[in-house]
């Protein structure tokens, strides 16, 4: 993937904590969702992993669909079904009027929001990011990628908040942590979002 300024601006603002011990099988990927992923989400992958943004958004693991859930929240394809659903009953904004996109599930928060690419295109790269807010009830459309969004999200560069909270919008930097690190930061200790020592790490739910 070449590095666009969206992607080092990313790595800027959410610094990767760790290099991800993921192996991902994209050949498996692809055959089972019918589909190439975007260069975006899976150079993401690479250099981040799935995990959490800030104790709020949840960038899902790569599953391959049919096969077992790997994910502890949500899950791909546990959020594609949840999506799907979804998209039947809520309201669309105007951008979305009398669409049928393919949705492909990548994200979900602490506020039910689910994050979606519409994967009807032929190529990925292109696709756009569909969000649900659940707090309106609505889906719309965000002309960019994966890593734009997130990019976006973080600067404030959208003319409102596509989320049901506030906790990312223009935040202009976040923590982002695997499951892996954040259990390594309790067992050291520390909250796993400050990096600081916190004598009640671990002792629970967060």
């Amino acid at each position: 993937m070449t590095e666009t300024p969206e992607w080092q601006a990313l790595q800027q603002l959410m610094p990767p904590a760790i290099e991800p011990d993921l192996t991902v099988d994209w050949d498996r990927m692809r055959k089972s969702w019918g589909t190439e992923f975007p260069a975006d989400y899976r150079r993401f992958m690479e250099v981040y992993g799935p995990g959490t943004v800030q104790s709020y958004l949840v960038v899902q693991d790569p599953e391959p669909r049919g096969g077992p859930r790997r994910s502890q929240f949500g899950g791909m394809q546990h959020e594609t079904a949840n999506a799907e659903q979804a998209w039947a009953v809520a309201a669309k904004s105007p951008e979305l009027a009398g669409s049928s996109p393919r949705l492909i599930a990548w994200g979900a928060d602490s506020s039910a929001d689910i994050l979606c690419w519409d994967a009807s295109g032929t190529d990925p790269d292109a696709w756009p990011v569909l969000v649900l807010d659940r707090d309106e009830g609505l889906w719309s459309r965000y002309d960019c990628g994966m890593v734009g969004f997130l990019t976006r999200l973080l600067r404030a560069e959208f003319d409102e908040c596509p989320l049901g909270d506030l906790s990312l919008w223009g935040r202009g930097s976040a923590v982002f942590l695997t499951v892996s690190e954040y259990q390594r930061r309790l067992e050291q200790g520390l909250d796993p979002w400050t990096g600081k020592p916190d004598p009640y790490a671990g002792s629970y739910g967060r």
